[in-house]
């Protein structure tokens, strides 16, 4: 399948939804794309994981730190590109094929600039199913995969390779690097034959991405429900339809942090039950309950956590909304949805769960909670 314009628009929306808030601004990483695709020698193919042949070398392409930095300090061209080579020079050879270490708006766009630049082609796959804030929390650790080496460049052309034990210790490494280089900088992680990546990685993620992107853009070309069009290919269901009347959010130890309260439209309908959800978020959103403020969290409020998948769309359109573009007023639909399997592992739950994260809350599948709307089954 050969790139487009129209396919790069679409993954940077059906992404942005299933990045839950993360995975960075995709509107920059859209244009990005799109110039790295007219200037390619060849076009830029997505292939399939089960078309990756056993011995090649992959390596995921993706950005680290935090989104609100990211916004304002725009990637320079060929950083992802410096990264990307110096992966190559520390296993020793040539990389094959690339991929998003995570399904998140600018991240799932991140490795068409490297494919373009390379003539390599994109794995229809990821790590996460969704976006993570931290490096250790993709299937590959979870598998018991090694990360190391890791490659990180900054815009200004500075270099870094770690040899990690694991992914707690290149987060560890990476992420006070990542402040040093400016709060955002590109990264290579877990480099590895197409046998191991076959066997981890999460299938068809990107193409999901790209189904999400044309039924919201079909929705809103035919004047119906873009959230409706999401929840018919997500599951799940509708948390509240609401208006932000506040949020909280602060960058330090290079993440965003905070949470947001949405308060209910008169005329959403009868069927929701709650006036008011708090909305919890470190990059992603990652927990949400009844109340108006963090300290409203209890064991019988919770609507949804981690690692199942939160997100916020406008309440119009159905476009998804990050966590840096939140702003007091909007009019949102806060939706959750199940997430891989993988993560519903007992290690999955330690690794992403809402303990992890310090919530006094235990992991409860998005779908035993307490439904606010009918429920749809994902297709």
């Amino acid at each position: 399948m050969i790139i487009n314009e129209q396919m790069i628009d679409d993954i940077a929306l059906g992404a942005t939804v299933l990045g839950t808030g993360g995975g960075g601004d995709p509107y920059s990483g859209a244009l990005m794309a799109k110039v790295a695709i007219a200037n390619a020698a060849k076009p830029v193919e997505i292939i399939a994981l089960d078309d990756v042949e056993d011995g090649w070398m992959t390596v995921p392409s993706s950005m680290i730190g935090a989104p609100t930095v990211a916004i304002e300090k725009i990637n320079s061209r060929d950083q992802m590109l410096v990264a990307f080579e110096a992966m190559e020079q520390a296993v020793g050879c040539d990389i094959e094929a690339t991929y998003p270490i995570e399904v998140g708006g600018f991240n799932s766009l991140i490795p068409i600039l490297v494919a373009a630049q390379k003539g390599i082609p994109v794995i229809d796959c990821d790590a996460m199913g969704r976006a993570f804030p931290e490096s250790q929390m993709v299937t590959f650790y979870l598998d018991g995969l090694p990360s190391a080496p890791n490659t990180l460049a900054d815009e200004k052309g500075n270099v870094v390779t770690l040899h990690p034990l694991d992914g707690v210790w290149s987060e560890r490494f990476a992420r006070p690097i990542t402040e040093q280089m400016g709060g955002s900088a590109a990264m290579c992680d877990y480099p590895m034959r197409g046998e191991s990546l076959k066997r981890s990685a999460l299938p068809a993620t990107l193409t999901k991405a790209m189904k999400i992107g044309q039924a919201i853009r079909k929705a809103n070309d035919e004047g119906k429900s873009g959230v409706a069009a999401v929840l018919d290919i997500v599951g799940g269901h509708k948390i509240i339809s609401g208006k932000i009347v506040d949020i909280e959010r602060n960058t330090s130890g290079g993440f965003v942090k905070g949470g947001v309260t949405i308060e209910r439209l008169k005329h959403a309908g009868p069927e929701s039950t709650v006036d008011n959800v708090y909305v919890h978020f470190q990059n992603e959103l990652l927990l949400a309950h009844e109340g108006v403020k963090a300290g409203d969290l209890a064991e019988d409020n919770l609507l949804a956590v981690t690692p199942d998948l939160i997100s916020i769309l406008d309440h119009e359109t159905g476009h998804p909304i990050t966590t840096e573009q939140l702003r007091y007023g909007q009019r949102v639909d806060l939706i959750a949805y199940p997430c891989d399997e993988k993560w519903r592992t007992d290690k999955g739950i330690e690794v992403a769960g809402p303990a992890y994260f310090g919530y006094p809350a235990q992991y409860c599948p998005v779908e035993l909670l307490k439904p606010l709307t009918p429920t749809t089954q994902a297709k």
